[in-house]
């Protein structure tokens, strides 16, 4: 009753082309859905994503499900995601790209999602951390733990969009540490963001992650931005 209500008077709109939703919609409608730019890398683990990595960090898979342009309905969704408190956005794509993921498990073993923590000021700014509700979907689909304990952050940092690349790469090395426990040695961490840009921040996290004894790293995000 309460949920119709709610519908009644604030009506939810499709993310995309702002059109009403359909009760059995959720964030985009079928026709944005359908429109969404797929990066495919689930069928090539040399990808895109792969490539920004190789040759920085010891990596055993990358990928992002879609692709990032401006103005476009990815932007629109993480901005959402983000800034607006939209935490279901991170929940639908999970549900989404759970399938494809699916189908890398036949060939990596994953044993934890980790996700790029937030500054706990930062985190009370906001009052979450955008990607934890992508991270626990993907954990509920591929049946394997959620861990936002394991990495975190140092220091309190500005947004790294607001930064040219040489800001961002002088100290972001510096922010990220891990707690170390037997527990967590010789495992192979998932570890997830909303979007890939220079890979900076995945890669200084991923540094942090090693230095747990007989780590093993994989990268996945909601999406990936073009340089």
């Amino acid at each position: 009753m309460f949920k119709y209500l709610t519908n009644l008077f604030f009506p939810q709109v499709c993310v995309g082309c702002h059109t009403l939703l359909m009760s059995n919609e959720v964030v985009v409608c079928t026709g944005c859905r359908h429109e969404m730019p797929l990066t495919q890398h689930h069928l090539d683990p040399k990808n895109e994503a792969f490539h920004k990595f190789y040759g920085k960090i010891d990596i055993q898979y990358a990928a992002a499900f879609l692709n990032f342009n401006k103005k476009g309905i990815v932007q629109e969704l993480i901005h959402n995601l983000k800034y607006k408190g939209q935490e279901e956005i991170g929940s639908v794509l999970g549900n989404w790209y759970v399938e494809d993921l699916k189908k890398i498990q036949r060939h990596h073993s994953f044993d934890a999602i980790i996700p790029v923590p937030l500054h706990q000021k930062k985190l009370k700014e906001r009052g979450y951390n955008q990607v934890a509700t992508f991270g626990k979907a993907l954990s509920e689909g591929l049946n394997i733990a959620y861990e936002d304990s394991v990495l975190f952050r140092k220091k309190y940092s500005k947004t790294q969009s607001k930064k040219n690349l040489l800001g961002r790469t002088e100290d972001i090395e510096t922010i990220f540490d891990v707690y170390v426990s037997e527990e967590h040695q010789n495992k192979h961490f998932l570890l997830i963001d909303d979007v890939i840009t220079t890979g900076a921040t995945l890669e200084a996290c991923s540094r942090a992650l090693l230095k747990i004894p007989g780590t093993k790293i994989s990268i996945v995000c909601m999406a990936i931005a073009h340089s």
